[in-house]
């Protein structure tokens, strides 16, 4: 297919007219890192490092057509200046307040941002501790069942757009992980799943509500933390039935990034690996629930995934049969949102002599989260503008547990997730797509 060909066959796309709106569920040290963080950027204070959005390029054609033009330039991306935002929250705090809380930012930094980040007070939240058992806060919704909870959410969206006077919307969870659920009846349809609501079941935990929230409101939806939510069937068809976006889970941030950046490397050398041993020390709320047993079950599952995934020891089991793969996370409140995570990965090479790598990343949390939060909410807005519907693979590179298809295993390897959503804005544009093949170059 020549270039002519496929610029043919390109996706309608609208473009990003009037306002969108931000909508976080949490107005903790990721939604207001990101929120300051946008707001430096559009004063000219700091420059957006880390989001692909602002700072990625894309080729295009082959490589001596020099065609690299920034994916913001490529594709109709909403522009910072266009972005509003809003949140939910157990507390009152204000994102000036939060922010300050939090102690991810320099004090001087958010005083030169206060009246931007004071103008985003947190509603409401719909909260239950039986889910996240080491937070409580007042600022909650009472209702007399979860299906109400759902209508004031409903409510909350309709009245933020109509007051910020927004255009569009996109819904991002940035709240804590709840603890551990596995899908059930209750989770099958559309049906079941309202009547659970109504009947205040156990199995509808808050982060499902906000996403039927979302969806029922219109509005595209990602999670960022590993407990069960929008992929659970009855949600997914609510998704596609709404024709619109969806993806998660887990933002991809400290260790697990390092694990599909360094995995990848290993099978693609084919060295052997007998054990990965990874632990974290955090301080700040994320570390704080963690210590729950409850919510670090949701948690170590996600973490535990990426490796199995990447190595696919059923195709290696010489390489990767048996591999031990331990995680440990503890909460220790002097380091605050500056986590630190040491692995320690026994290999093998050339007729099983073993070698060793020892990582220790001394990472921040909620600056490696914030533009991803920015990255989703421009993504999800751009796929619903194409007409894209249903889970977003192609957004895997943000996620440690990528949503896929039933039956489909994940893509965890780095590499290829950003090889896949590159090739996802190609196609939205008629582009050719690169295979990486270039036997062209030597005809």
């Amino acid at each position: 297919m020549n270039n002519h060909d496929a610029k043919s066959k390109g996706v309608q796309v609208e473009g990003p007219k009037g306002k969108l709106g931000v909508l976080l569920v949490g107005l903790g040290a990721v939604s207001t890192t990101f929120v300051a963080g946008v707001e430096a950027i559009k004063k000219g204070m700091a420059e957006p490092i880390g989001s692909l959005t602002q700072m990625g390029t894309i080729r295009l054609g082959k490589r001596t057509d020099n065609r690299v033009p920034l994916i913001r330039d490529f594709v109709k991306l909403a522009k910072l200046d266009d972005l509003v935002f809003g949140a939910w929250d157990i507390f009152e705090e204000d994102a000036y307040e939060a922010a300050l809380h939090s102690g991810v930012l320099e004090r001087d930094l958010i005083n030169d941002l206060k009246p931007q980040l004071q103008a985003v007070k947190p509603m409401k939240a719909v909260f239950d501790q039986q889910y996240v058992k080491r937070l409580n806060g007042t600022h909650v919704i009472k209702a007399s069942n979860k299906f109400e909870l759902a209508e004031r959410l409903i409510d909350d969206i309709s009245e933020f757009k109509r007051m910020r006077e927004c255009d569009r919307l996109v819904m991002i969870w940035c709240a804590s992980t709840e603890i551990f659920l596995q899908p059930g009846e209750a989770h099958s349809d559309m049906k079941k799943f309202e009547q659970a609501m109504k009947e205040n079941d156990p199995a509808i935990a808050p982060s499902m509500i906000y996403a039927y929230a979302a969806l029922k409101a219109g509005i595209p939806f990602a999670n960022g933390a590993p407990n069960l939510t929008v992929d659970i069937p009855a949600l997914t068809r609510l998704a596609i039935d709404q024709s619109l976006p969806i993806c998660g889970k887990d933002f991809k941030t400290g260790q697990t990034l390092m694990k599909t950046i360094i995995a990848p490397g290993l099978k693609g050398r084919l060295l052997g690996l007998h054990g990965w041993f990874s632990t974290n020390i955090l301080g700040n709320r994320d570390g704080e629930v963690l210590d729950d047993p409850e919510s670090f079950k949701t948690k170590e599952e996600s973490k535990l995934s990426v490796l199995e995934y990447i190595l696919q020891p059923d195709v290696y089991p010489t390489l990767y049969k048996d591999f031990s793969h331990l995680v440990r996370i503890n909460y220790y409140p002097p380091r605050g949102d500056n986590k630190e995570g040491w692995d320690n990965i026994d290999i093998f090479g050339w007729l099983g002599y073993p070698m060793q790598i020892k990582i220790d990343f001394l990472c921040r949390d909620s600056i490696l989260a914030a533009p991803i939060v920015l990255d989703l909410a421009l993504f999800l807005d751009l796929a619903k503008r194409s007409g894209m519907r249903g889970i977003q693979e192609w957004l895997s590179f943000y996620f440690k547990s990528p949503m896929t298809a039933p039956g489909l295993y994940p893509e965890h390897d780095l590499f290829i997730q950003l090889m896949k959503l590159k090739n996802t804005l190609r196609h939205l544009r008629g582009e050719e797509l690169i295979t990486h093949l270039g036997l062209e170059y030597y005809d």
